[in-house]
């Protein structure tokens, strides 16, 4: 599959090493594309891209790239995927995949009308561990889950700090790393909550730097399901999660970067599973972007544009009930 990368931020150099670590498997990254001319080029250098571009819309319009992945700012995203469909390309894109569901309603739509591949870069969907998870909470290994918390927090400084929290941007703590808190809840429940409550700390721009988040899911059973999710910028907080269930429970030091867990069961039995990533991670959602492709499919079945949906949905309803408004949002 020949990739081309729209922006040359962090999380793209993070994407191009892990394509040109998968050339046995087909993935080639043949073009990528910068606002200026010299990012591109020193980007290109550095990964060993043969076509560089200057304007986003002239490598979407390129020949030459099968699939594009997108790692603007966040508030472009739809603007990005957009432009990409129209001209015939598949798309990956980074997460959050816009920033409002009606957003991204429209752009799975758009996807499914021109026969086009399309999907949130939501990765940890794809880690083997979390995924094995899912199978263990699907038998019934852990009962009736009952709780379950997650938390995340960095320290942001500089100009990444400025970014981070720019309202003109997408910023927020909400948007950046919250939804990977909400995403590993659905992971785990597969709806969103009946009701939730929250805390939160805005800074003096207007987003948010801070949450504590409560959320009720009801269940078949009339037992429900309690969460709790932390998500800082500002704080350094460690993305440890558990999972509670009538008969056991899994640990996991880093639910954000999964590759290991601890499975702790009601009748005395611990064991922990490990699966060390093959590259760094990304590799998964890249596999999985490319087989759909390869396979005429517009999105994948392990991660649903139902899903990114939900997930969106809910942080939608929670920055309403934060008062939050974003300038750039339709």
């Amino acid at each position: 599959m020949k990739w081309g990368i729209m922006a040359t931020g962090s999380i793209a150099q993070k994407f191009a090493s892990t394509v040109n670590r998968m050339t046995d498997e087909g993935e080639i990254l043949q073009a990528v594309a910068s606002r200026t001319k010299e990012s591109a080029e020193n980007f290109a250098r550095q990964h060993r891209i043969p076509e560089v571009f200057d304007s986003y819309k002239a490598m979407a319009e390129s020949d030459s790239v099968d699939v594009i992945y997108i790692a603007t700012p966040n508030n472009m995203h739809y603007e990005n995927v957009k432009m990409c469909l129209l001209a015939g390309k598949h798309v990956l894109c980074e997460k959050p995949f816009t920033t409002s569901a009606a957003q991204a309603q429209e752009l799975y739509a758009l996807a499914e009308e021109k026969g086009l591949f399309l999907m949130e870069g939501f990765w940890i969907r794809f880690l083997p561990v979390l995924q094995k998870m899912q199978e263990l909470i699907k038998e019934g290994k852990l009962g009736e889950i009952r709780y379950i918390r997650s938390e995340y927090g960095f320290v942001a400084k500089g100009d990444r700090k400025v970014r981070k929290f720019n309202p003109q941007l997408g910023g927020g703590a909400l948007l950046d790393i919250g939804i990977y808190n909400l995403g590993f809840l659905n992971m785990i429940m597969g709806k969103n909550p009946d009701s939730f409550t929250s805390d939160v700390h805005m800074t003096d721009v207007g987003t948010d730097d801070f949450s504590v988040i409560h959320l009720h899911y009801s269940q078949e059973n009339g037992q429900g399901a309690e969460a709790v999710v932390t998500t800082a910028i500002g704080l350094d907080i460690q993305r440890k999660a558990a999972v509670i269930g009538t008969k056991g429970s899994i640990y996991l030091d880093d639910f954000q970067k999964a590759e290991t867990m601890t499975v702790s069961l009601s009748d005395g039995e611990e064991y922990e599973i490990e699966i060390p990533f093959e590259i760094n991670g990304f590799e998964y959602q890249i596999r999985e972007a490319s087989n759909c492709i390869r396979e005429g499919r517009t999105h994948s079945g392990i991660y649903t544009p139902q899903m990114s949906l939900q997930t969106l949905s809910l942080i939608d309803d929670i920055r309403a009930g934060w008062n939050m408004k974003f300038p750039f949002e339709r």
